[in-house]
Formats: C-alpha cells, structure tokens, sequence
C-alpha cells in the first residue's frame, strides 16, 4: 500500500494511497484522460470494457521518483485490469483503504508465478487486492493471508469469493506479530505490506518460515521518497522505521535483496542460506 501523499492529492486516508487520475475540488471530480492534460479541461476519463477505468499514477507528483514523463510512459504500458480489480480500485480510492498500487499487483502475480509458489504468506491483508494477484499468479498456491481487521477480512473474503480463488485463501485475523509465530507451514513466497514500524520483526519472524530459494516482496520501502531525504524521520517514525529497515534488509546474511523504483518501492529478495535456528543452534 502506498504512503500518505504530502500537500495536494486525492486521497486523505491516515495510511493513504496514491492518487488516481481524479481529483477533488470542492466536493467536485475533475477528470484526465490522457497524462498531459490538466484536470479542468479533461473531457472524460479513460475507459476500458464500457466502466471508468481507475488507473494510478506510478508515482505521485507530491513525491516523486522517477520524472512525470517516465511515470506517465510506463503507466501507458500497464495492461488494463479487469472489471473485478477496477472495482477494487475504485473503492479504494473512495474509502481511502490501503491497497497495493496495480504495477505492484502485477510485480506479485508474476513473482508468484515464476517461482512456481505453492504456499504463500501474505502480511497486510486489506481488501484483498494483492492476495487476487498472488492466487491468480499461482493457480496451484494456498494463500495465508493476515490482517487484524475483522471488517477488512470481510470484504476480502467477498472480492476473493467472486474471484473464484477463496477456496484456496486462509484469512487469519489478528495483530501479526502475534499470528505469526502460531502459523506451522513453511513458505515460498512472503508479501510484506502491513504497519510500517513493524518491518524488521515481521521479516524477522517470518524468515524461519521461508523456504530456501523462496522470495520476500516488501512493499512502501521508498515511502515517497521521504527515506532519501535529509533528516529523514526526524518527526515520522514510519520513515524512521523504513529507513533503517531498508539497510537491514539490503545486507541481511540470509538474503539477496534489491529495492526496486516501482510504486512505492518494492524491496525483492530471495533466501539463499538457511538460518541458524533452522539447522539447530545456536551453536
């Protein structure tokens, strides 16, 4: 999920998500249907398959990281999504619900698969947009999935439902620290997109589980760019939090990490030794 935008946005949810092409003035929708255009002269909206497509930006102007006309173009290239995640889409903006941004849930459905995943752990559950990309990434996977809100479950239970994959998603509700040590199957692919302030502990308790050769996705590792900037954290302690969670992350002994310019960061990496409470010890 996105970080909070700073100054003008579309969004003013607490956790936040990143602008779609609409913005409010006045309790009034302004609409672009192409990048380059202003709000106010728009005519309509991009469409596709006969709804409003609810497409996002791939980075918010409000904090840039790659320049306008490179988000613009690789925006252009995103594949349309289908009338399911465009309504997810739509209800995220409307509700301000954290949801991964749709270059992301492309990033997870191909990772999921690539590496052939036959057990998926995801952290941060929300309304379920990133868990239908990780199921249909990987037609085989069993998904479990945590969130500690009953009424976010709830409706990814619905949307997952109607999309055909709920049969194999286990929804667990509770706060993950606590969850997380209770869950006994091992993994091969864990997403990462929960409370910002608790990275290093989730990817803590969650290595043990991972299987060796297995992928680690954390989302929000740039947080609009706001980790790079000069006294970084100094009032936010999320950004306090990401920043020093991206250098632990990067150089971790079990890991091969990359943090990728793609949403809102993705940190990708595989594990590629077993620790050393896995082989016993310590010794």
């Amino acid at each position: 999920a996105a970080a909070p935008p700073r100054g003008r946005s579309a969004d003013s949810s607490a956790r936040g998500i990143v602008s779609f092409r609409l913005l409010s003035v006045g309790g009034r929708w302004l609409r672009r249907s192409r990048p380059g255009e202003s709000y106010d002269t728009a005519p309509e909206p991009r469409r596709g398959g006969g709804e409003v497509g609810y497409h996002r930006p791939m980075k918010d102007p409000d904090g840039p990281i790659l320049r306008a006309e490179q988000a613009r173009y690789l925006e252009s290239l995103l594949p349309p999504r289908d009338a399911l995640l465009r309504e997810m889409e739509k209800r995220a903006l409307e509700e301000g619900i954290p949801i991964s941004d749709p270059e992301v849930g492309r990033l997870l459905e191909i990772e999921a698969r690539a590496c052939g995943a036959r057990r998926i752990l995801e952290i941060g559950t929300a309304i379920g947009y990133g868990t239908l990309c990780l199921a249909r990434g990987a037609p085989a996977a069993r998904i479990t999935s945590l969130d500690r809100s009953p009424e976010m479950l709830a409706a990814a239970r619905e949307y997952l439902e109607r999309g055909g994959v709920a049969d194999r998603v286990e929804l667990v509700e509770g706060e993950a620290l606590e969850t997380l040590p209770a869950l006994r199957d091992r993994f091969d692919l864990v997403y990462i997109d929960a409370e910002k302030t608790q990275y290093r502990r989730l990817l803590d308790l969650t290595l043990p589980k991972l299987e060796v050769g297995g992928l680690v996705v954390v989302d929000n590792l740039l947080w609009k760019g706001r980790v790079a900037e000069p006294g970084a954290g100094e009032e936010d302690p999320e950004t306090r939090a990401i920043a020093a969670f991206n250098g632990y992350f990067s150089i971790h002994p079990q890991l091969a990490a990359v943090i990728l310019p793609l949403g809102d960061g993705v940190g990708l990496a595989t594990k590629t030794r077993p620790l050393v409470t896995e082989l016993g010890g310590p010794f």
